[in-house]
């Protein structure tokens, strides 16, 4: 499997699930995105040969990188747009970050595992992706430093949608996110907030992440 392979994947999971994204095609930018990135840079080395399948993969640290077609339709739901602020929560392998590098001005990225975020900000930083700033913290307080943002996108499993990412959420401003509880039925949700602050919330379709890590005590953030 190869980066056109991942691609051809990704359309016909398009294809399977468009009555429920409710779109046929994804938009053409986070497509050229995702021939752009290179996904088998953010796979530990044994896991090269299976850098383009279209499934998740495990990274260490109980953390996996997400399939594919995850990764572009949680792209596409943010609808980024080149002088966009976007914030992610769970840096995780830094693949969805680089991802979003390439469509909007600025990522904001918050991780709970010290190692995978120094080990993906090593990453950016080989690869020339100089628009993403990364931090150590608790996903559930998002970074509130830089808010609001135009999208934020969460890459694991909240028992609910967060009060402080809504809060965080720019009005006009969308988020993807899986809700459900650890290793069971989970719903990828967009959120949006309109114009007035109204939040509204659908479900777009099933979805298994692993759970999103809260810090029980203390503050973890670091910069």
């Amino acid at each position: 499997m190869n980066q056109q392979g991942m691609l051809d994947d990704i359309n016909e999971e398009v294809h399977y699930t468009r009555n429920l994204i409710g779109k046929d095609a994804l938009d053409a930018r986070v497509m050229e995105a995702m021939r752009k990135v290179p996904r088998d840079e953010f796979v530990p080395p044994d896991m090269k040969a299976a850098a383009f399948a279209n499934g998740p993969l495990p990274i260490g640290h109980g953390q996996t990188i997400s399939q594919p077609y995850i990764v572009a339709l949680m792209t596409d739901m943010l609808a980024p747009g080149p002088e966009h602020r976007i914030l992610e929560i769970g840096t995780g392998s830094g693949y969805q970050t680089a991802i979003l590098s390439q469509l909007c001005r600025e990522v904001y990225t918050v991780e709970f595992v010290a190692e995978l975020s120094a080990g993906a900000a090593d990453i950016f930083k080989r690869l020339g992706y100089d628009n993403i700033e990364t931090r150590i913290g608790n996903g559930y307080q998002g970074w509130p430093e830089h808010a609001p943002y135009d999208g934020i996108i969460v890459t694991a499993a909240a028992t609910h949608i967060p009060a402080a990412l809504v809060e965080q959420l720019r009005p006009g401003g969308r988020m993807a996110i899986p809700v459900g509880q650890p290793y069971s039925h989970q719903e990828l949700m967009l959120v949006r907030k309109d114009a007035r602050g109204k939040v509204l919330a659908d479900s777009v379709l099933g979805v298994a992440f692993v759970p999103m890590v809260e810090a029980p005590t203390g503050n973890l953030d670091q910069e």
